[in-house]
């Protein structure tokens, strides 16, 4: 399927702005920016198995296209919203349990990179990824 494999964040665009419009703080956004997070996608149909590897953590969770769930990302705020799978795009739309504030995020796959794309708040950013 599309995407699957490893794949190894090469670089950001405007990542460091989106974290700090998250409300991470400079501490977390530092380390967040030289992670080395690795992605493993394992795709069946409509189901999703993802590794998340980085200097900080490991994080193993399963989705089924257009299933809520809910996640908490690596400084520790909760979303809940789901992944849906259109065409070979995935989209997110994730909620803040703390501030009801909308994440939308995409994951596309084009030749040997997967881009993640993210928009929070009037603020869009970009983490790209190679395949590994």
């Amino acid at each position: 399927m599309t995407f699957d494999g490893s794949w190894k964040v090469d670089r950001n665009d405007n990542y460091e702005k989106f974290m700090e419009k998250m409300g991470i703080s400079l501490v977390k956004r530092k380390l967040a920016a030289h992670d080395n997070l690795q992605i493993t996608l394992q795709q069946t149909g409509d189901k999703f198995h993802v590794k998340e590897t980085s200097n900080f953590r490991t994080l193993e969770m399963d989705f089924t296209s257009g299933v809520s769930f809910e996640y908490s990302m690596a400084d520790g705020t909760e979303l809940t919203g789901s992944w849906t799978l259109e065409g070979d795009t995935l989209k997110g739309s994730f909620t803040r349990k703390d501030n009801g504030k909308l994440l939308a995020t995409t994951r596309v796959v084009q030749g040997d990179e997967l881009t993640q794309s993210y928009s929070y708040e009037g603020v869009d950013a970009k983490r790209i990824y190679k395949r590994i």
